[in-house]
């Protein structure tokens, strides 16, 4: 009986917090976390509950509790409210006296270290942390009298700190068509390149970048462009973000034939993202060139790409991408336009 008593009695120390809710309930377990909208309590019987601040009228808790108050401060202690206000009784700096208002976060132990772990990775993170990105692939064929096949590959992959960011993309086409037993290629082109932004403050920042691009049917071999400048945060929120971009570019050419063509160019761009939803947004990137060593000539290229996602990590995608090139070389066309739709698989590091 000692050893059974005992065991109840350590049971009940694990979950001696107590919440007390505006319809008289009382619920009795562990605090794990919570922010300005809900608390999550450990229960021994029901797993981690939710409960709405806004219908907790007390909380008592022997803790260590990690409390996080609006002026940016935390003190961690054992919690008791009397109405609206909070005491923290710290084992260091006393009882903290607060409001229930001002309590923006509550953390247990695990929470905590596992707060100030990530907080410590965003401050010194090493090169392969924080990346997040995409690979977007598409496939059509056909069979019969006439036999086609397009194949897309789509990636990004970008490394956001809260001084600067790494940008690295690829996109490519590859299209063939075999009737009455002769094959040609009638898409091939390749597109990507890497960008960094360093932040000189909280809107603006400088950038530098470099484009790499070849397309058969344009006679294009390489197209290699670095490009550097200023840019401004100018949409910087949860849902929309809008960075504005000016800057200086040279553009080395190499076509088939053994031509080349050296230019220097003006850039203007911006990259635009937007969230509609949980589950839909669309990102979007426009460069626009003119051309400063032959007058009246200029390059752009347009990205879009429209995402809806069925799972964390599997979307479907809807991409459209121009290359509008003013002056190409003799016999081809301006415009090179790809459409492309398939599945994008996400990552997050």
């Amino acid at each position: 009986m000692f050893f059974l008593a005992l065991f109840l009695v350590s049971t009940q120390a694990l979950w001696a917090d107590q919440i007390t809710l505006s319809n008289g309930d009382r619920i009795t377990g562990s605090i794990v976390k919570g922010d300005a909208k809900d608390l999550v309590v450990a229960t021994p019987s029901a797993g981690n509950v939710i409960i709405a601040r806004t219908s907790i009228t007390a909380i008592s808790a022997d803790g260590p509790v990690y409390v996080g108050l609006s002026d940016g401060q935390t003190v961690a202690g054992a919690l008791q409210t009397n109405g609206a206000q909070l005491q923290v009784r710290t084992q260091t700096a006393g009882t903290v006296n607060t409001t229930l208002a001002a309590v923006t976060t509550f953390r247990n132990q695990a929470e905590q270290t596992a707060f100030e772990t990530q907080v410590e990775r965003l401050r010194n993170p090493r090169m392969i942390d924080l990346w997040t990105g995409f690979l977007d692939l598409g496939f059509a064929a056909t069979k019969g009298n006439a036999e086609t096949q397009t194949f897309t590959l789509s990636t990004r992959a970008d490394r956001a700190t809260n001084r600067d960011k790494i940008g690295v993309y690829y996109t490519s086409i590859f299209a063939s068509n075999k009737t009455s037993g002769a094959s040609a290629t009638t898409a091939n082109a390749k597109r990507g390149g890497v960008v960094y932004d360093a932040n000189l403050s909280k809107r603006t920042f400088v950038w530098g970048a470099v484009d790499l691009e070849s397309d058969e049917f344009q006679r294009l071999d390489l197209r290699f462009v670095p490009a550097g400048g200023v840019g401004h945060h100018t949409i910087n929120t949860d849902n929309t973000k809008l960075n504005l971009r000016i800057g200086a570019a040279g553009n080395r050419e190499f076509f088939f034939g053994d031509i080349r063509r050296n230019s220097a160019e003006v850039l203007f761009g911006e990259d635009y993202q937007h969230k509609f939803s949980n589950v839909t947004s669309i990102q979007q990137r426009l460069r626009y060139f003119p051309n400063v060593s032959n007058g009246g000539q200029y390059r752009m290229n347009f990205d879009t790409t429209f995402v809806t996602a069925l799972a964390k990590w599997f979307s479907l995608q809807f991409t459209f991408s121009d290359r509008y090139l003013s002056n190409p070389v003799p016999g081809r066309k301006s415009n090179d336009m790809l459409y492309s739709t398939g599945i994008r698989l996400t990552f997050a590091q």
